[in-house]
């Protein structure tokens, strides 16, 4: 109010006047009404028209009122203040005070102007508008008093003054958009873990004082960020006091409305506004009084100032709403507290009133888009502590000083007293700790009740700061020292405190507590107390235990439930009383949602409370492992929107593991000791190892952010755990720690971490985090750092000056990184001088710098003394071209450099080459100075530099865009260039001009190579040197390379010029460029010049027909010019290939290849007959190209006269069938035609010789050859000369095509064979097929199936009268069908072999046509296949077909097949049913047609189930049988019964010579009978036959006496050592021995048989009629070949020898070889899986050619090298017989050799290659070999390493030959799609395991 107005009149018009300006404001703002109502107090103002010059009006009536009389202004004034809104309050009450005193006036005196009209006497809400104010002024006194009192209560006890203008606040820009704000713990002890923003969020702008940071914050949201226990609360408390004294930023016209966030938790119910002011916060008293304190605050919302304390410890979430969402809302509505805060900051309720926020840093984010600014608390320096600490143990005590200065050292030199110190709250908490640790409390002292009082007052935690304490902590019992206080030896004491000091932050809080205890003053002075802390702090926790574990069962339910203050209720009374005694809980006063107080209860700090929680954890058992391993997580220093918010410090996983430290055990135990209770110690270790194990776990994790990985260290560092620090760096090589604020302590935690990695080294990088200089001090604590990096635009000159002066002390440095920082000039040199004293440093970055030439300079000079570097980084350090220059320059001075990369100003890069040596220095250095615009000084500076340069291998200058000029100028200094492999200049040459001046360098420059020009986007130019080549080239030879150059016709002359006389060119390419055909006319007339030129590429150059027939006539005319590629027209390819001149060679082949293109009659002519020119072999190539049928013609016209052609290629070019026809004329056109292959858009070739052809070649597929097409083709057969071979497959002839063409193969010359498969034919056409065999006399055979895979196949022979063959497949014939082939059977003698097989046949069908079949003289042999014949199906069968017919002479049945052989007038003489399934009892029906056939000499039952009823059958047939000379009762499985019980009709049968007993047991009774029977036989098997020792030394005994025995198998029996030798002497008797079969013999458990062996081989030597030995399984080895060499010469007529699995090795196979030489008549070679090599396989190269019926060849699985390999194909080119090679696993992949070899077989029809990691070289060669292979059946290729490509090669070549029938690709590399594809075009080809 302004009391010195007074009511005079001047007083009164003069204040109108001065506010006129801001009156004017206010009522322009007012509505008509109210502007009305004001003019009608003028004489004639009810006459204004208000709604035209409305301010003029309003301007008038101020002017008319202030020349007034004063009771007309006061009038004025009072109507304006009642009617008028929004007018501010200073100016209301100012103007109210005026007009007070009017009503007075008016009413003892008259108007002024007495012919107006009085105005109307004022409404009620007008006239409330005065007291309305006057209340409002009443309620801010009442505050200000309020507040007043709350400063006093809270002032008495601080140790200093507070005083807003000592305070500091750093102010920060609010970064809206980012949601992760630093949470670094401030400068206070990690107990605080109050994270505290970095440039994350905001960026520090300046540092302030609060008073300056709270001005102008009227009518804002303001946000004040500090630290639990900083004093958020006290300030706040001093703001309003200043404030009720009328002082401080907030006008003392506004209500100061201060709330705490911690009393609002505790309103559950909605509340209006006026309930929350008057309710929580000072009531007003009567209801009118609320009602116009209210109603004033709604109209003037600016008149308020809301502070809002705490919002950390809030436990609702404010809300931000978007502008376009913010609706003002009621302010009479409840709301829920929340939501009522939410709307003032939002701007819902009371726009334009100020707002103060204080909370914590995690918190500002929940305050993005609200706050319009915000501020940092700034903690103590040690200034301030320092004073502080004075203060609190001098102020009030002399006496005290000592003590003080003690304190003070020892606090400022101890890391976690000082760090904890600079929050007020806790830097009182360090005092008392301190206080307790020199013992500068007489312990026997008294303490007053006053002092008690008014500690638990003012304690620490009290209303002056709910977080945590206020900024000038109170003093405590120690706040105000006593004179009684005594401090002695002092500097010893000191010393020795120092001892005692904590290590770890649990420690010290373990001390506090201590400390804290021993402040009771009803246990003071105990005599039985410890005087040392340690000790004492653990005796203290023992007097005090069960009240401790009551108050740290308090603070862990807290901690629970979120909770900090509590009620009486909630604390036993003895504990609250103790903890009130000893200060560990602070008092406060609270109002409940009725507005009633009442007393409640803190901790002092949040962090003694989240201590004692984690005491809890580690002495209760009543917490369990699930709760600590819920409790137990690092906490980010990065916060997200979504983190739950707490009120806690997040500290309590700290202290749980510096509880977890061995040297808090002893207190823990202490704790956890209840009453009689025993094993508390080891608890308390297993809940301190659970602890430990949880940490390592969290070592190991490879996850964790920076953040963590520094909570992390800290928790390791308080388990004081070396094992768990070691983890940490072992699972993380480099720290990394990204945008976080570092403190002193943090560094700490690093370093305990970092030293336990020992030599191995640890790297520390550091990203965007403030850090204070004085961290770098700490830092070279952390040794072994072997790489450091700070990346940051925070680290500048003077922190580079201070790092360097800490560099030389990290000895282990090998990597330095200092990028993205503000380093200049000066602070490189800095890191300069400091780097020449880290001597192994081997990489520096700096680059993102502003060290511009100068910085860089100093950088370049320390090269020369870091002889271990490697690299150095310096790019984007707004340097110029100098600096370039000067690295360069030091290439000649630091001769280790290795490469200088410079890209712009961007990047700089120096590498260094490692292990130099100047003697052995091999590897030249390369530059790289790319997009640098130089100019042609500039060029001619740099080209200096580089010229003085030592060698240089690759100097590439891209990017430089440059001039003529500056180009030329380059290429002048070149030739003084060293350099070895290239010159890169891409980007830096544009023009023609500058082309034709690079390519002089061809010439000019001898040590230029090669030159690669391209002017088109992208530009490229290299210039390579010898050095730089790909591949290796003649020294003389040259390439240029002008690609999309534009190059002109005319451009061509100036090229030849700069290139001179005579270039060394052997590659030009002028590829996509602008020459046409005139420019083409121009590079063939060079050609002369260009002697050894190898290859022109001219693609691309806008060619058209004219240049392709020119090239045709260069290729006729220059004898070195081979090949022409022309492909599309000559945009996708034009190439000119060269070999050296062979003029006089007309037998080279030169190749004219148009692909792609499309050639019209009149070019096809005009082609050929330039071409018809070319005197040497000529191939032309028309593949992928459009063939009209005039051009086929124009072709076939000339076709004569090209007599040098000799193949034809036009691939993918054939479409339709009357081209392929045309083509195919040829063969009657040119008699030179060998072969033609034609098929629709896939491959076609026709081949020539260069005199007529004796036979010809045809294959014509995949079209469709109907009516006239089939004519066509018919007459050009007829025409055309002989053909070896036709193939017509695939082209939809079907039955009637194929009739009317083998209607016409008498008239065809074909000699071998004709291929109709896939012709789409039926049964009829089948039997049309085999019609051929009678009428033609000249067919030797047919093949037909019918399946899904059709073939059909005519085999012909050059001889009438041979034998003849039909093989009918899976052709579901029926019965018809089988009639007329009987027919065609008895009408062609010549058929001697006729198969079916799975032809669906049933048996009816086979016996109808075995009783039609006719035979003839010559004989013929027939056999069925199908799957129902077996068993009873079988002996049925049999029986039927020799009832049916007579001619049948030998009928056997083998597995599923039944094989007849007829012929004219013959008796049976053979029945054989193997294999079959067949019963004993089934054979009973063939006793019948047994009994009529007495000249049977053969009886085959062998392999079937016998069993005794066979044996009664064969007993009852033999004696029917008298001409029986062989029986066969072979069995697969051990049978008892049957030899023992037809022994005694064998005995009788004396007309049988060769018997087969394999796989029976004979029992001694029957081997005795058959010791009669056996020497009358002349074969014998007894394989597989089991016998007692006795009964099988009887047999082989009786053996002795076979005289007559030619054959003899002994497989797979057990011999004993006596049985060996009885054999052997056996053997010598038997001369007359032609086989001898003993594989596989075992010999008796214990005996070797070695020697048996050597007996059997040395016994054999008489046997001179030997034809076949087989020995496998023999391990003869070295001595049992050595025997059998001395044998092998008696063999002469020796067919078969078989030796696998003998042990024979390379020496013994060659000797083997050699002792066959004498065997001429050998067939057969077996020896497989021995260990043969290359000696033998040399030996096989001299002795298999002189073997020349070898058929036989089986070396698989032996160890033969690619020596070895060559050595074999020699042996096998002159194997003339062979049919069947096996070389499975042979030991080598190279088998090219090999496979080459097989085209000199001609009979081979079985090839083994497989498992022997092939590649594609042995496909490919194979399939070369196959057309000359034509009986081949199989090849297997399992398990090699054939790709698709010699798939694909193997498909090709299978359709030259038709006999093929299985390709085994298993196990390749081809893969499972591409094998589909391949399967397809032909299934012979089988990727399958079966």
């Amino acid at each position: 109010m302004d009391d010195e107005l007074d009511p005079d009149g001047d007083n009164v018009n003069s204040v109108l006047a001065q506010e006129s300006s801001e009156l004017l404001t206010i009522l322009s703002g007012q509505s008509p009404a109210v502007i009305m109502s004001l003019y009608q107090m003028m004489p004639g103002g009810a006459r204004w028209d208000i709604n035209t010059n409305r301010t003029e009006h309003i301007k008038a009536m101020l002017e008319y009122f202030r020349l007034a009389s004063a009771a007309d202004c006061r009038n004025f004034l009072q109507s304006m203040c009642m009617l008028c809104e929004n007018i501010p309050m200073h100016l209301e009450s100012k103007l109210m005070s005026l007009a007070g005193y009017a009503n007075n006036v008016c009413e003892n005196s008259n108007p002024t102007v007495t012919d107006v009209k009085s105005p109307s006497p004022p409404s009620d809400w007008q006239l409330s508008k005065r007291p309305r104010i006057d209340h409002w002024e009443q309620y801010i006194a009442a505050v200000a008093g309020l507040l007043q009192r709350r400063w006093e209560r809270l002032s008495e006890p601080l140790v200093k003054e507070v005083q807003l203008e000592n305070v500091w606040v750093s102010l920060r820009t609010v970064n809206r958009g980012r949601d992760r704000p630093d949470q670094t713990p401030g400068s206070a002890d990690r107990g605080g873990r109050t994270p505290e923003p970095d440039v994350d969020y905001g960026s520090f702008e300046s540092r302030v004082t609060l008073e300056t940071f709270l001005q102008g914050c009227a009518g804002k949201v303001t946000v004040l960020v500090g630290q639990s226990g900083s004093g958020k609360t006290l300030l706040m408390s001093c703001l309003g006091q200043q404030w009720a004294c009328g002082l401080g930023p907030i006008p003392s016209s506004y209500l100061f409305v201060l709330l705490e966030f911690r009393q609002l938790n505790l309103l559950s119910c909605p509340l209006s506004l006026s309930e929350l002011l008057f309710r929580q916060y000072l009531p007003p008293g009567s209801d009118p009084k609320k009602r116009a304190i209210v109603d004033y605050l709604l109209t003037n919302p600016e008149q308020i100032c809301w502070v809002l304390d705490g919002y950390d410890e809030f436990h609702r979430k404010l809300t931000r709403q978007k502008k376009e969402q913010r609706e003002l809302l009621d302010p009479e509505k409840p709301l829920p507290v929340a939501d009522l805060i939410s709307a003032l900051l939002n701007r819902q309720l009371l726009p334009g009133c100020t707002v103060v926020v204080t909370c914590r840093a995690r918190d500002v984010i929940d305050l993005e888009g609200l706050s319009d600014k915000v501020g940092q608390l700034l903690g103590w320096d040690c200034h301030e502590i320092k004073e502080y600490v004075h203060n609190f143990f001098v102020k009030g005590n002399s006496a005290s000083g000592s003590l003080g200065v003690q304190a003070a050292d020892l606090l400022l030199t101890t890391r976690h007293f000082l760090a904890m110190s600079s929050l007020p709250a806790l830097c009182n908490i360090c005092c008392i700790c301190l206080e307790h640790l020199l013992g500068g409390r007489d312990t026997g002292e008294k303490v007053r009740e006053k002092e008690e009082k008014r500690v638990q007052v003012a304690g620490g935690r009290g209303e002056e700061d709910s977080k945590g304490g206020n900024h000038a902590q109170t003093v405590h019992q120690g706040g105000r020292r006593r004179g009684s206080e005594d401090v002695t030896n002092g500097r010893t004491q000191l010393l020795a405190t120092q001892a005692q000091i904590p290590s770890t932050l649990t420690q010290v809080y373990l001390t506090v507590i201590g400390a804290f205890l021993s402040r009771d003053p009803d246990k003071r002075g105990s005599n039985d107390m410890p005087k040392t802390p340690p000790q004492s702090t653990v005796y203290m926790l023992s007097q005090y235990r069960s009240e401790l574990c009551e108050l740290s069962q308090l603070a862990w339910k807290g901690l629970e439930e979120g909770k900090i203050l509590f009620v009486e209720e909630d604390i036993p009374q003895n504990v609250l009383t103790f903890s009130i005694r000893t200060g560990l809980l602070s008092q406060m006063e609270i109002r409940r949602e009725d507005g009633t107080p009442v007393n409640s209860y803190c901790f002092i700090h949040l962090t003694i409370q989240e201590f004692l929680a984690a005491l809890r954890i580690m002495t209760s058992q009543d917490v369990s492992d699930t709760q600590l391993r819920k409790r137990f997580s690092l906490k980010t220093r990065w916060m997200t929107k979504s983190d739950q918010r707490t009120v806690f410090t997040d500290s309590l996983y700290l202290y749980v593991c510096g509880l977890a430290s061995p040297h808090c055990t002893p207190a823990l135990v202490q704790l956890a000791r209840t009453s009689g209770g025993t094993g508390s110690q080891n608890w308390v270790q297993k809940r301190q190892a659970l602890v430990l194990k949880l940490l390592k776990n969290l070592c190991h994790s490879n996850t964790l952010t920076g953040p963590k990985i520094l909570e992390l260290c800290h928790c390791v560092q308080e388990s004081q755990d070396h094992q768990l620090a070691e983890q940490v760096v072992h699972t993380r090589p480099n720290l990394e720690l990204r945008n976080i604020r570092l403190l002193p302590n943090d560094i700490d935690a690093l370093a305990f971490v970092v030293n336990s990695v020992g030599d191995s080294g640890i790297g520390l990088d550091f990203g965007a985090c403030s850090m204070e200089l004085e961290c770098l001090d700490d830092l070279p604590r952390c040794q072994y750092v072997h790489y450091l990096c700070f990346r940051s635009r925070k680290y500048g000159d003077k922190f580079a000056e201070k790092l360097s002066s800490i560099l030389p002390k990290f000895t282990t440095l090998r990597k330095l990184e200092f990028c993205g920082a503000s380093l200049t000039a000066t602070g490189a040199a800095s890191l300069a001088s400091a780097l020449q004293n880290c001597p192994d440093v081997t990489e520096i970055n700096l680059s993102d710098n502003n060290l511009k030439d100068a910085g860089i300079e100093h950088i370049a000079d320390v090269f020369t003394k870091l002889p271990g570097l490697v690299s150095v980084l310096l790019g984007r350090n707004n340097s110029s071209l100098k600096a370039v220059d000067y690295l360069i320059g030091k290439m000649s001075s630091c001769l280790n450099i290795e490469h200088i990369h410079a890209d712009g100003m961007k990047e700089m890069t120096v590498t260094f080459s490692q292990n130099f040596d100047l003697n052995s220095h091999k590897s030249e250095p390369t530059i790289s100075l790319l997009n640098q615009k130089w100019s042609t000084p500039e060029m001619q500076i740099l080209a200096e530099s580089l010229a003085r340069c030592p060698a240089l291998s690759v100097l590439d200058l891209s990017g430089g865009q440059w001039d003529v000029e500056t180009l030329r100028t380059l290429t002048q200094f070149l030739p003084k260039f060293s350099v070895t492999k290239k010159i890169i200049l891409n980007d830096s040459c544009s023009s023609v001009e500058g082309l034709v001046i690079l390519t002089a360098l061809l010439s000019e420059c001898p040590t230029v190579m090669e030159l690669h020009i391209r002017l088109q986007s992208p530009i490229q130019v290299s210039i390579v040197f010898s050095g730089g080549r790909e591949k290796p080239a003649d020294k003389r030879s040259k390439l240029l390379c002008l690609s999309c150059c534009g190059l002109q016709p005319a451009d061509l002359e100036k090229v030849w010029r700069s290139l001179g006389t005579s270039p060394d060119l052997t590659l030009l390419d002028l590829s996509s460029n602008c020459l046409g055909n005139k420019g083409l006319r121009k590079l063939l007339e060079v050609l002369p010049r260009l002697s050894i030129i190898q290859e022109i590429n001219a693609r691309n150059n806008e060619i058209s027909m004219e240049g392709v027939v020119m090239l045709a006539g260069a290729l006729c005319s220059h004898n070195n010019l081979t090949q022409i590629h022309i492909s599309d027209g000559g945009r996708e390819q034009l190439t000119l290939k060269f070999c050296p001149d062979k003029s006089d060679d007309k037998q080279q082949l030169k190749m004219f290849r148009i692909n792609n293109s499309s050639l019209l009659p009149n070019n096809m002519t005009t082609l050929c007959r330039r071409l018809v020119q070319c005197r040497s072999h000529l191939e032309l190539d028309l593949s992928h190209s459009s063939l009209t049928d005039t051009a086929i013609e124009n072709l076939l016209k000339v076709l004569p006269k090209m007599t040098s052609l000799r193949r034809l290629n036009v691939s993918h070019s054939i479409t339709s069938t009357a081209e392929a026809l045309m083509l195919l004329s040829c063969l009657t056109v040119s008699k030179r035609a060998t072969s033609v292959e034609l098929r629709p858009q896939t491959e076609a070739f026709l081949h020539f010789e260069s005199v007529k052809a004796e036979h010809a070649s045809c294959r014509l597929t995949h079209f469709d050859l109907k009516g006239d097409s089939l004519d066509r083709l018919l007459e050009i057969l007829q025409q055309g000369p002989p053909l070896s071979d036709l193939d017509l497959s695939s082209n939809r002839l079907a039955d009637e095509g194929v009739k009317r063409f083998l209607d016409s193969l008498p008239n065809l010359k074909i000699t071998n064979y004709v291929i109709l498969s896939n012709n789409d034919l039926t049964q009829q056409g089948l039997l049309e097929v085999a019609s051929t065999l009678c009428t033609c006399g000249n067919v030797s055979g047919a093949e037909v199936s019918l399946a899904a895979e059709e073939r059909c196949l005519i085999w012909f022979t050059q001889y009438d009268g041979c034998e003849k063959t039909l093989s009918i497949r899976e052709s579901s014939l029926e019965r018809g069908h089988l009639v007329r082939l009987a027919e065609i059977v008895s009408a062609c003698p010549s058929l001697t072999k006729l198969e079916f097989k799975n032809n669906l046949l049933q048996s009816d069908s086979i016996e109808d046509f075995v009783k039609l079949l006719n035979s003839s003289e010559r004989g013929i042999s027939v056999s069925f296949e199908e799957g129902w014949i077996r068993s009873e199906e079988a002996v049925s069968l049999v029986c039927r077909c020799l009832e049916l017919n007579g001619n049948i002479y030998t009928i056997r049945v083998h597995q599923t097949t039944l094989h007849l052989s007829l012929m004219k007038s013959t008796e049976l003489t053979s029945v054989s049913l193997v294999d079959c399934a067949v019963e004993g009892h089934q054979l009973t029906s063939m006793t019948s047609i047994i009994q009529k056939c007495p000249l049977l000499t053969e009886l085959d039952i062998s392999h079937n189930s016998l069993g005794i009823e066979g044996a009664e059958f064969l007993c009852s047939v033999l004696p029917l049988l008298p001409n029986l000379k062989s029986l066969g009762i072979g069995s697969k499985e051990p049978c008892l019964t049957v030899v023992q019980k037809l022994s005694e009709a064998l005995l009788q049968a004396t007309a049988i010579q060769c018997l087969n007993l394999s796989g029976h047991v004979i029992d001694d009774t029957a081997a005795q009978i058959m010791t009669t029977v056996l020497p009358r036989l002349r074969l014998l098997d007894l394989s597989h036959c089991a016998w007692s020792a006795a009964g099988g030394l009887q047999l082989i005994k009786a053996l002795g006496e076979c005289v007559s025995l030619e054959g003899l198998c002994l497989d797979s029996l057990q011999l004993n050592e006596k049985s060996m030798m009885c054999l052997a002497q056996a053997l010598k008797n038997i001369i007359s021995i032609r086989s001898f079969k003993i594989n596989k013999i075992s010999t008796a458990p214990g005996q070797s048989g070695a020697n048996g062996l050597l007996d059997l081989l040395t016994a054999m030597e008489g046997l001179t009629r030997m034809e076949e030995i087989e020995l496998e399984g023999w391990r003869m080895a070295d001595r049992g070949i050595e025997q059998l060499t001395r044998v092998l010469p008696v063999w002469t007529e020796l067919r078969k020898v078989s030796l696998p699995k003998n042990l024979i090795g390379d020496e013994s196979g060659d000797k083997l070889l050699e002792a066959l030489n004498s065997c001429s008549h050998l067939e057969e070679l077996h020896m497989a899986t021995n260990s043969l090599g290359d000696l033998t396989a040399a030996r096989m190269a001299l002795v298999l050619p002189s073997l020349t019926r070898i058929s036989v060849l089986d070396i698989s699985d032996n160890s033969i090298g690619y020596e070895g390999s060559v050595s074999l194909s020699r042996a096998i080119m002159c194997m003339k017989n062979l049919t069947k090679i096996h070389l499975t696993s042979v030991g080598t992949p190279e088998l090219c050799a090999v496979a080459a070899s097989l085209t000199h077989c001609p009979l081979i029809q079985d090839v083994g290659l497989g498992w022997n990691n092939c590649e594609d070289k042995v496909a490919v060669e194979l399939a070369k070999v196959i057309p000359f292979c034509q009986k081949l059946t199989r090849i297997d290729l399992e398990s090699n390493n054939v790709s698709g490509v010699g798939a694909e090669a193997l498909v090709r070549a299978l359709k030259s030959c038709p006999a093929l029938q299985l390709i085994r690709l298993w196990r390749n590399k081809v893969p499972p799609s591409e094998a589909h594809r391949l399967s397809l075009r032909d299934r012979r080809l089988n990727f399958s395991p079966t």
